[in-house]
């Protein structure tokens, strides 16, 4: 290699680095901070590595020791988020699948109009539905409850998840639908046999978008839950803003991280293949 490139490589790659750290200094300040014990947090620096591995924050954010209607731990809140994003991610990404398959290869009078409308309702506000949301919840008696959160959850991802499905198979030659047909397959059975052994790239694209937008959603979370179907991420506001005499801030980092966890261990494991789907054909059409 060239001087001159090898040096211009190694710029570039310090540039990257420092503003690497830059963007990693927050997460090595909270991750660090939640090892501290509290004396070490009064007479120590941020920056300063901890004495030792102490996961007592951890244990305290994660407690679901209650008083009363209040619960100063995460637990019950990270089970019902799981219970929120599981279905909501599947429901909506089997419907998304199937609305951009009949939009891309099953064309129809008003098919452009529909996505059209799909795509508007996507771009709605959050704050601009809550009201007619929350009647509509109380229409079918689910408001504050789980199941509810699920059908907001979903509702609002379907149109997301049609984009991305339709944009995916756009790409496909309309032959394949046209040959399928000449033997006389169906619209559901062009689906399952074609199109969906195709997908893999496209779905987790959708499963981890779905995944990262539930299980970080407040908004949705702190309107329409109780108190028995709250996510998570209301029970960290929770932590965080009732603690009661000394500030335990390696409890609420803890708590962050502990809330941050599952949307990083789940892009962690499909991140590569989030990266291929993108490229493969979700922002195509």
């Amino acid at each position: 290699m060239r001087p001159d490139k090898l040096v211009a490589r190694i710029a570039i790659y310090a540039v990257l680095g420092f503003f690497a750290l830059i963007f990693l200094a927050p997460l090595y300040v909270v991750l660090v901070t939640s090892l501290k014990t509290l004396p070490e947090l009064r007479v120590g620096t941020m920056l300063a590595l901890p004495q030792g591995l102490n996961f007592d924050a951890w244990g305290k954010a994660w407690s679901s020791a209650c008083t009363g209607a209040a619960c100063n731990g995460l637990q019950p809140f990270f089970m019902n988020s799981v219970y929120i994003v599981i279905p909501s991610v599947i429901i909506s990404s089997m419907i998304g699948s199937i609305n951009g398959y009949a939009l891309a290869q099953w064309r129809f009078p008003g098919s452009e109009i529909i996505f059209t409308g799909l795509l508007f309702g996507f771009f709605i506000p959050f704050q601009a539905i809550l009201l007619p949301a929350a009647q509509f919840l109380g229409m079918l008696k689910l408001a504050n409850t789980i199941p509810g959160l699920i059908i907001i959850q979903t509702v609002y991802g379907i149109a997301f998840c049609t984009m991305l499905f339709r944009n995916y198979y756009v790409a496909m030659p309309l032959e394949l639908v046209k040959a399928a047909r000449v033997d006389g397959a169906g619209f559901f059975r062009i689906f399952w046999r074609i199109f969906l052994p195709i997908s893999l790239p496209i779905f987790t694209v959708c499963v981890i978008w779905q995944f990262t937008h539930i299980w970080n959603d407040f908004l949705f979370g702190v309107v329409f839950s109780g108190p028995e179907s709250r996510p998570i991420t209301v029970g960290l506001n929770n932590l965080v803003n009732t603690s009661e005499g000394v500030k335990e801030y390696n409890v609420d980092t803890a708590a962050a991280l502990i809330t941050a966890l599952p949307t990083l261990i789940v892009y962690i494991i499909g991140g590569r293949y989030f990266i291929r789907g993108l490229t493969a054909g979700a922002v195509k059409g």
